[in-house]
C-alpha cells in the first residue's frame, strides 16, 4: 500500500477484522476481482433494472440467554476493569428471496460494496479520510428507534450513550495522534439520521482532524496500520479489549468490522465494514452488535443488536 501510494497510483484495499487478509486492486483489476463498490466519491456499479421486487426478509436472531452468555464475559472484564468500553458483535441467520448482490443494489448508504459469493455491506461510517495531508476521522456510537418522541434528544443525553461515544472520541483522537499533529475535534454529538425498510434510526457521530506527520507522508498502509483495529467497533482500551472480544463472542468475525477504501492517487477515502451479510455455504449471516460499558443493560444491548439487523431499503 505505501509502495502504491507513494507512486500516487490508485487502489482499492480491503482489510479483514484482525489485519491477518489484506487485499489491493488496482482499477483495471477491481471488475474481474467480483467486487463492486459504492463510494460517495468512487463507484464501478453498474445501473440495475428489476428493483421492484416485492422483498422478504426475515431474521432469527439468538435467544436472550445466548446473547448473555457472551455479554455476561464482557461485563465480568469491566467490572474487573480490564476495558471500560467493549463491542459485543452477534451472527444472526437471515432468509431473503434477494441475492447479495441484488441487496446492494436494492439498498443506500455513504459506502457499499460487493464481494461475489462472498459478502455485502452498506455501511454508514467513515474509517478515515485523507484529504491533503490532513487526516479525518467520524467516529459513530449510539443509536435510537427515530420513531420515538424527542429521540435525538433524548439520544444527545442518554447517560449510557454518551458515556460510550466520549470513550470512542477519546480513543480516536489518541489514535489519530500516532500518525497526526494538532490532532482535535471539530464536531462532537452530531446527530444523522438513518432510513430502513424495518425502523428509522438515529445515529451519534462526531468529527476528528489532525495534520499528518512528516514520517507518514503520502504512507496510506503505514497509517491505515497504526490505527487498526477500528477503534469504534473495538473498544477501550485496545489490546485487552480485542482479547475479552475474541472470549466472548465465540465466533469469527472475518471482514465484518475490517476496514476498506479508495485511494485516488491523493487522497483516501475508507469506511468500517458493519451494516454486513456474508455468505456460508448457502446460509446468509448478518453481523451485528453495540457497545456495553458497565451502565449497559442485557434486554436493551440485545434489542440493539437486533435493532441493527436490517437493509436501509425504503
Amino acid at each position: 500500500m505505501d509502495e502504491l501510494s507513494l507512486q500516487e497510483v490508485p487502489y482499492f484495499f480491503v482489510i479483514d477484522f484482525l489485519s491477518e487478509n489484506v487485499e489491493i486492486y488496482q482499477e483495471n483489476e477491481i471488475e474481474k476481482s467480483g467486487l463492486i463498490i459504492d463510494f460517495q466519491n468512487f463507484s464501478t456499479k453498474k445501473t440495475k433494472q428489476n428493483l421492484h421486487k416485492k422483498i422478504e426478509w426475515k431474521s432469527f436472531p439468538e435467544t436472550l440467554e445466548s446473547f448473555k452468555t457472551g455479554f455476561d464475559k464482557v461485563q465480568k472484564n469491566i467490572r474487573l476493569g480490564n476495558s471500560y468500553l467493549v463491542n459485543y458483535t452477534r451472527k444472526t441467520k437471515i432468509e431473503t428471496n434477494l441475492s447479495l448482490e441484488e441487496i446492494f443494489y436494492h439498498s443506500e448508504a455513504k459506502y457499499k460494496v460487493f464481494y461475489k459469493d462472498f459478502f455485502v455491506f452498506f455501511s454508514p461510517e467513515t474509517f478515515v479520510k485523507i484529504i491533503d495531508g490532513k487526516i479525518l476521522t467520524y467516529p459513530m456510537k449510539g443509536t435510537i428507534d427515530a420513531s420515538i418522541e424527542n429521540a435525538a434528544e433524548i439520544l444527545k443525553n442518554d447517560k449510557k450513550e454518551k458515556a460510550e461515544h466520549y470513550t470512542v472520541v477519546d480513543l480516536l483522537r489518541n489514535d489519530l495522534s500516532m500518525v497526526a499533529d494538532d490532532v482535535c475535534v471539530d464536531q462532537f454529538q452530531h446527530i444523522d439520521f438513518i432510513k430502513t425498510r424495518q425502523k428509522d434510526l438515529y445515529a451519534m457521530s462526531s468529527e476528528i482532524s489532525g495534520k499528518i506527520k512528516p514520517e507518514f507522508d503520502r504512507k496510506v498502509g503505514s497509517i491505515i496500520q497504526k490505527l487498526l483495529p477500528a477503534g469504534s467497533i473495538l473498544g477501550a482500551p485496545k489490546p485487552k479489549t480485542l482479547e475479552i472480544i475474541l472470549d466472548a463472542e465465540g465466533y469469527d468475525r472475518g471482514y465484518y468490522t475490517g476496514v476498506c477504501g479508495w485511494f485516488d492517487g491523493k487522497n483516501v477515502d475508507s469506511c468500517v465494514m458493519i451494516r454486513f451479510i456474508e455468505k456460508d455455504d448457502d446460509q446468509l449471516y448478518f453481523k451485528s452488535g453495540g457497545g456495553i460499558t458497565h451502565m449497559s443493560k442485557l434486554e436493551d444491548e440485545y434489542q440493539e443488536m437486533k435493532n441493527k439487523i436490517y437493509v436501509p431499503i425504503h
